[in-house]
């Protein structure tokens, strides 16, 4: 593993590094206190030199690469920020292999993701699984950023599983950190950071995969965090509508996230023309980037609004989300056709702290899951103690 640092770059960079943060805060304040539009319709006026700040701060971290090992010398991308996957940024997406073990807590799971990226989920991607008359529709699991089919999907595939479904999964919107994909693949089994669209496309291939395997019309999709957004792209623009029962998100980035109030202020920035987003593009990757609230992708994702007729929709957030917030973002509007049910995690059951991680590996959640698939089988709502960032009830 190579780690990037700027301590071999020339003309004192550190000191440089300084003088641009300083102005890039400066520019931040003089930001704040000006009215401006944030969302793709706020015109980003010319820079004001040649040389913008955003364009120094890439010079610096191009300045400490070395060469790839090919010889070619890499260079930091600069752009808006706000792009829609046509930058040349690619990724790709992999099959799973072999069942990893049944966990209940996120930590467990996201350790043995390291180890063994390309694991499925138990219960998963069964060959010989072929969908019941209760259950016609297999489950098609869509995992988030930096994440994997196993570790965001070890604790609810292995239920839905047991209940009866045909579940499959696969990883994703696999990017490099020389193909625009961030820092994060420098860890393994760090996917869905591609561009949102390339995403949609494989996941329009593997559900076509998935219904030539099983000889089913039409599939269910439950996803996590970008899996929202990705398979609503699937659904407007690949494809999807009509191959495609149900849609169940949870903590789905469905119209972006300000992060904390972070995002929002870098797309602020970045549409004053001090552009934050694309000087951080290169370090967090395309996908990251794209679901910053008011981005071109959501944009042109929810312009017609947020649902495709024919489509059942449960839209799950929970209060205590980090990554997707305000989490009411998540939430669907429901269109002719498509009813939507959008569920608060906490409504009835407080004591379920599930932050945006282990979401997925809160009981009440599986229970939710399960309920939206099949409202016929009468599930009871679990509602048990889940803390936030252990999950697992607690224990790891």
């Amino acid at each position: 593993m190579r780690v990037v640092s700027l301590a071999r770059a020339r003309h004192r960079p550190i000191e440089r590094l300084r003088g641009v943060l300083a102005a890039t805060v400066v520019a931040g304040v003089t930001a704040l206190g000006t009215t401006h539009a944030i969302g793709p319709a706020a015109a980003a006026p010319e820079p004001a030199s040649s040389e913008s700040i955003e364009q120094q701060l890439a010079d610096l971290v191009g300045a400490g690469l070395r060469p790839a090992p090919d010889g070619r010398q890499v260079q930091p991308i600069v752009d808006t920020g706000s792009g829609s996957g046509s930058s040349g940024a690619r990724s790709h997406a992999s099959q799973v292999v072999g069942e990893g073990p049944e966990v209940s807590a996120f930590l467990a799971a996201f350790v043995n993701g390291l180890s063994h990226p390309d694991a499925a989920p138990p219960g998963a991607n069964r060959p010989d699984c072929r969908p019941s008359a209760e259950h016609p529709r297999p489950v098609v699991l869509v995992h988030g950023t930096w994440l994997n089919a196993y570790d965001t999907f070890a604790y609810l595939s292995p239920r839905l599983a047991r209940a009866g479904y045909c579940v499959f999964t696969f990883n994703f919107g696999r990017a490099g950190v020389f193909e625009g994909g961030g820092l994060g693949p420098l860890l393994p089994g760090r996917n869905g950071v591609g561009p949102m669209e390339d995403s949609a496309r494989q996941l329009r291939d593997y559900v076509d995969t998935v219904l030539a395997a099983t000889g089913a019309e039409q599939v269910d999709l439950v996803a996590h965090s970008q899996g929202g957004p990705v398979s609503s792209q699937y659904l407007k623009f690949e494809g999807g509508a009509g191959k495609v029962g149900k849609l169940v998100s949870f903590g789905g980035t469905n119209h972006g996230t300000s992060l904390m109030g972070m995002a929002t202020l870098g797309r602020l920035m970045t549409n004053l023309g001090l552009n934050i987003l694309g000087f951080y593009r290169p370090l967090i990757g395309q996908a990251n980037i794209q679901q910053v609230v008011g981005s071109e992708f959501y944009a042109h994702l929810n312009r017609d609004g947020d649902t495709v007729p024919g489509v059942e929709y449960t839209a799950v957030g929970t209060r205590h989300d980090q990554i997707s917030n305000p989490y009411e973002w998540t939430f669907l509007q429901p269109g002719p056709d498509a009813p939507v049910q959008n569920i608060t995690l906490q409504d009835g059951c407080e004591q379920d702290m599930s932050d945006h991680l282990t979401l997925m590996y809160s009981p009440r959640v599986a229970s939710i899951a399960l309920r939206a698939l099949d409202p016929q089988a009468s599930t009871e709502l679990t509602c048990t103690f889940n803390p936030w960032m252990i999950g697992g009830g607690g224990s790891l």
